[in-house]
Order: C-alpha cells, then structure tokens, then sequence
C-alpha cells in the first residue's frame, strides 16, 4: 500500500518522497486513517515500527485543513519521557510539514535550555508543542501560556512516562487541557496501570495491535557472553579490534560509570564519549550530532538512550550493565538494526548476572545461549546469595523512589 491511499495532501506526499518514505509502516496503514477520522487512539507498538509518523502525518493533515488567520494558537500537545525524544518528533513535525502552504509553528519544551526562550518562542505564536512533563510544567507554572485551544493530545512512550513516576505530573497537565479533543496514545505495552490511566485521558479509544507485525528485535543478531566484571573492559576492547565493530553504543549502569569508561578509553586511542543526564543540553545535542555523523565510534550510554534515539547507522549494541527492567532491554537493542539494516547486540554476562538475566530471556521471550571469548573466560563459581536483613522502613529512600526521582532529572 503506498502512502497516496492513504488519503493525505500532496504537499506531505512530497515531503515523504523527498525523504525516501515510499510505503507506510503496518502501524502507519492502521492508525492513519483513524487520526483522520478523529478517533481516540490506543496503540500497541515496539520501539522502530514508526509510530511518530502514524499520529504526526494525520495530525498535520487535519491540522492544514483547519487554519485560522491570527496569531498561532496550541492546537496540538506532544508528551514524551525524555528530551532527545522531544527534539527527534520536533524535527519529524518539521520534516514532513516542510511542503505544506503554511507550515506549523512547532515549539520543544526542555529542561537544560532557557525556559524563558521557550516561552518567547510560544508567545510569538506556537501551532504544535512537543514537550517533557516536567519543564511543561514548569512553563505552565509562569501563567504565560494558554493550553485552551488544544485540539490533539498524544503520550508517546506511555509506558515509560507512567511507569517512571510521570502519573502526578500527567494529572496536573490534564487539568490545563479542554475536554474535548482528540487523544492519541502510543505504548510498547499496556499493564492494568496504563489502561487505568488511558481510561481517564480517552473517551472510546480505539485500540490497535500490530499482531502480524515482525518484531524489530528479530532483526538483530543477539549474543550473550559470559566474563568476569573485571574483564568486561578489555573484553569489549578486543572485540572492537577482531570484529572491526564501526559504530558502537554501549549501555551503563549510571553515570559515573559512564564518565569513567569513556575517558578510559580515551586513553587507549579510541574515540569515544559519555552520554548521560547530567550533560547540559547543548553537550547533549552535540554529542549525539557527532556521533550520528560518526565522528565518535564508542558512545557510552546510561538509558536516556535507550528510546527516542533514531540513528539508524549503529552497528552494535553492548549491554556493558544489563538493564534492570527486561522491557528497557528491547528498547536498548532496538536502537541497532534500523531502517531495514542488520545489526548486533551482545549482553556481558557475570557470575552475579546469571539470574536477572534469565528474567530478561523469559520476559523477552528471548534465548541465547552462553559463549565465551579466548582469552576472557568467566573464572570461578555463581556466588551463593544470602539473605539480609529486611529493611527499615523510613531509614531512607527506596530504590523504586531514586529511579522514578533520576529519571524526573532527566526528563525536565
């Protein structure tokens, strides 16, 4: 099916052809023509099927249709977890209206740049606002923007938005929305807690599930290799060299982590960077503009990176520190093997990793089997785990209170 059944203009025929879209993805064909028809939408889809366009292509659509004289009005609000993912569906709302007669004022709304340029660029008139919770909040807490007008409603990546913390943050922004409008939601799953929350944003949604869709995941070689923690440096190291691997991103536990390797292995000549919450934006921006440009062959990265981030010439996905949710695994290694292109995931197995992972196979639905590399067997034997003692209650933070308070940090 090419995208002219479809039913969109020809300006954003155009824009498409011009950037090599020939054909819509399965998602892309379903949820087209119901954005079009003004539906609530609750979509099912995996990391790389091309969701963004299936809402942004329609949503613009309906939008050139309905254009007012005047100063530009929110008509469309674009929620996403992380700010990379915020600039990479700016840029698609850019992209793809390039050739309609009036092309959208779109606006992205970030922690890690000037609010108040934010607000300047909404005041002077803003038709489509991508943003993360926490900064809109922020910006809606200086009463200088106006949210009345808003005709669609999209949560992209529900489930990570939700399961981090976002539940208050989404409320409080629900309150500055209009009733009626048009909601779209996009989710890699949909637990009994999404589905409580989407029946309060939509009003009979119709639900889409790419069942014959072939899962991106399935595009990627995945390994799993067996070393000791100590080892799991020089491993990767060597494995850049006999396996010439040209574009690499390689996942961290934390930041530290991440700042430390990097410059380890700066030191050996080979060009690499961090990538993690802590950058300013523009460090952020920058980082990321060379590493798609390969001018950085070893990005080290904590899970800022493991959605949202479309570079469709990485070679290869390491889980250095495997993640500690099965789902995030699917999302890392989904960052390889896209826009029809093969590619490579291996995991780093330790003595103390052996169990999670096998959670990680059986949720994943995954089955590798264990290898080694001469030269870096695993030594010894799986320690045996002993119970501690229960924790105290109120004697800190819990470590489901930490992520859900690290991944806010990012987000804003």
């Amino acid at each position: 099916m090419p995208f002219s059944s479809l039913k969109l203009s020809s300006q954003l025929q155009s824009a498409l052809k011009k950037n090599g879209f020939t054909k819509p993805t399965p998602i892309q064909e379903k949820v087209i023509p119901l954005v079009l028809a003004k539906h609530d939408v609750m979509a099912m889809a995996q990391t790389g099927s091309g969701k963004s366009a299936s809402y942004i292509l329609p949503m613009l659509e309906l939008w050139s249709k309905n254009l007012t004289e005047g100063k530009a009005k929110i008509k469309a609000l674009i929620l996403t977890p992380t700010r990379e993912l915020t600039l990479q569906v700016t840029e698609a709302f850019n992209t793809f209206g390039a050739d309609l007669n009036k092309k959208p004022k779109v606006v992205s709304v970030i922690g890690g740049e000037g609010i108040g340029e934010q607000l300047y660029a909404i005041q002077q008139g803003c038709d489509i606002l991508v943003a993360t919770s926490g900064r809109l909040l922020d910006v809606v807490s200086k009463k200088q923007m106006n949210l009345s007008s808003i005709e669609f409603f999209v949560l992209d990546e529900a489930d990570k938005m939700l399961n981090l913390g976002f539940a208050e943050e989404l409320e409080l922004i629900l309150k500055e929305l209009p009733l009626h409008r048009q909601n779209l939601l996009f989710s890699a799953t949909y637990p009994p807690k999404i589905l409580a929350i989407a029946s309060k944003i939509t009003h009979e949604p119709i639900q889409v599930s790419i069942e014959q869709e072939v899962p991106t995941v399935q595009s990627v070689t995945q390994r799993a290799i067996e070393v000791n923690r100590e080892n799991r440096g020089p491993l990767l190291r060597h494995l850049l060299n006999s396996e010439k691997l040209e574009h690499v991103l390689v996942f961290m536990a934390n930041k530290r982590a991440t700042d430390n390797i990097a410059e380890k292995f700066k030191k050996y000549g080979l060009s690499a960077q961090s990538f993690h919450g802590d950058l300013t934006q523009e460090e952020r921006n920058f980082t990321l503009s060379e590493f798609k440009a390969k001018r950085i062959r070893i990005l080290f990265a904590t899970d800022i990176a493991a959605r949202g981030l479309d570079i469709d010439t990485i070679s290869c996905v390491v889980n250095f520190d495997l993640p500690r949710s099965p789902t995030d695994y699917i999302h890392r290694i989904g960052r390889t093997a896209r826009a029809g292109k093969s590619g490579t995931a291996i995991s780093f197995i330790a003595h103390e990793d052996k169990e999670h992972f096998a959670v990680i196979q059986k949720k994943c639905k995954v089955a590798m089997d264990l290898e080694q590399i001469a030269g870096y067997e695993i030594q010894g034997e799986t320690p045996i785990k002993e119970k501690g003692k229960a924790p105290v209650k109120g004697k800190g933070k819990s470590k489901k209170d930490k992520l859900r308070e690290e991944a806010l940090k990012n987000a804003k």
